[in-house]
């Protein structure tokens, strides 16, 4: 049978003093994280508050109002853009009789449905867990009412006591694994030394995985929906001239991403922390992309990552026009002082000047040296053509000098070989 698709009553406020386009952007971004999750909007509602009512977070005639617009609309959930407190939550539930979510619940349930990985699903269930903990009293009052009277009426404390000791032992026990997770993941970064990094990082359905399949030939999953992957995956890609890059796709960040969310996922974005430079991701077709881009910095600082290496890429240029796209670049050097291009992932005569990026950050990191090998040690020859930029090269009866841009990693090893000379 097929699931039944929930009719969703989104609710934003308009704080005084800010402007009413990010009320309404942030609401459509509502509607469009609604629809990943599988529902349905049927309506919508916004109020001008200077700050939240403790209460039931809408002012009291505003609450009447969309209860009637429940009743009127057939709704049987309302979905909220800021986040509630576990008792403003039960409260709104109790006066409209519906279902009743916040931003933050809704894309926990996203995810949840989306994560593929072992780690993914560990790191969404620690996050989902912790969300709950403080709101067990209402979801247990939400139970009893759903499921009927028998066996359920009035629960009591001890049972949601012994839910909150289960909680808190799953939690640990999710923390533990997980730790267990990130150190592996640090002895396959060990292996990877001396390896070029970029790690992409961006706002949600900024075109990272459909950047990352271009530019490497593979065949990722790509849609054109919020959050269509979580799971980082890392593809090497062939950047010309002689160079190659290991180039990381991790989760897109959004507005208002859940704190817990922040935490769980910390060791996926420890492959950030590792990289030689970060590819923020931008969606040069979206009108808001300086509040995204800001959410993204955002986020990258809780991480600690504000001082890595940044080049912007504006994805998408085949959807705007070459005058937006001088206007976008004028605009990026008062706003930051990082390199910026721009690309398409769909055109791939756009994809060189990122391409070039990358390889004159290489080089930039390259010692150059020249390296005198005796002419009968093939096999060192062939390793220095793998592992550095070739400049230029004398043969002689002997040996071979060959004048070449070394990765700091394989210089150490030439020098460790008592056959070879490196001035």
């Amino acid at each position: 049978m097929a699931r039944p698709v929930d009719k969703a009553i989104l609710v934003g406020v308009h704080r005084k003093g800010t402007d009413y386009r990010l009320t309404e952007d942030h609401l459509e971004e509502l509607g469009r994280l609604t629809d990943t999750a599988g529902g349905k909007v049927v309506g919508s509602l916004t109020q001008l508050i200077s700050k939240p009512n403790p209460r039931v977070y809408l002012g009291e005639g505003k609450i009447i109002e969309l209860k009637g617009l429940v009743a009127e609309r057939a709704g049987d959930l309302v979905i909220f853009d800021g986040e509630l407190t576990p008792a403003q939550g039960k409260n709104i539930e109790d006066f409209l009789d519906v279902r009743v979510m916040d931003r933050s619940e809704l894309i926990l349930d996203i995810f949840a449905t989306r994560a593929q990985s072992k780690e993914a699903r560990m790191q969404v269930e620690l996050a989902q867990l912790e969300y709950l903990l403080p709101r067990l009293r209402r979801m247990w009052i939400h139970l009893s009412r759903i499921r009927g009277g028998i066996g359920l009426r009035g629960p009591g404390e001890t049972q949601l006591e012994t839910d909150r000791r289960l909680i808190r032992k799953r939690i640990a026990l999710l923390k533990s694994k997980l730790h267990q997770v990130a150190k592996a993941r640090e002895v396959q970064r060990e292996k990877r030394e001396g390896i070029f990094r970029a790690v992409l990082v961006g706002y949600t359905n900024a075109g990272k995985s459909s950047l990352l399949s271009a530019l490497s030939g593979s065949n990722l999953l790509v849609e054109d929906r919020l959050f269509a992957t979580l799971d980082s995956t890392t593809r090497s890609v062939d950047l010309g001239q002689g160079h190659q890059a290991l180039i990381t796709d991790t989760v897109g960040f959004i507005r208002k991403l859940p704190h817990h969310l922040v935490a769980s996922f910390r060791s996926t974005l420890e492959e950030a922390r590792e990289a030689n430079v970060l590819l923020h991701v931008i969606d040069a077709s979206q009108n808001d992309w300086e509040d995204q881009h800001k959410v993204v910095i955002d986020v990258l600082t809780e991480l600690g990552l504000e001082d890595t290496g940044k080049i912007l890429v504006f994805n998408k240029i085949d959807l705007i026009t070459h005058a937006e796209q001088e206007v976008l670049q004028r605009r990026i050097r008062t706003l930051e002082p990082t390199p910026a291009v721009f690309v398409s992932a769909h055109d791939e005569t756009t994809w060189g000047s990122l391409r070039d990026t990358l390889c004159a950050r290489i080089r930039a990191k390259l010692i150059e040296v020249v390296v005198h090998i005796p002419i009968s040690d093939g096999r060192m020859i062939s390793a220095l053509y793998e592992e550095a930029e070739v400049l230029h090269r004398i043969d002689k009866s002997t040996t071979v000098s060959i004048t070449a841009r070394v990765p700091p990693a394989f210089l150490g090893m030439l020098k460790g070989c008592p056959s070879i000379c490196v001035e």
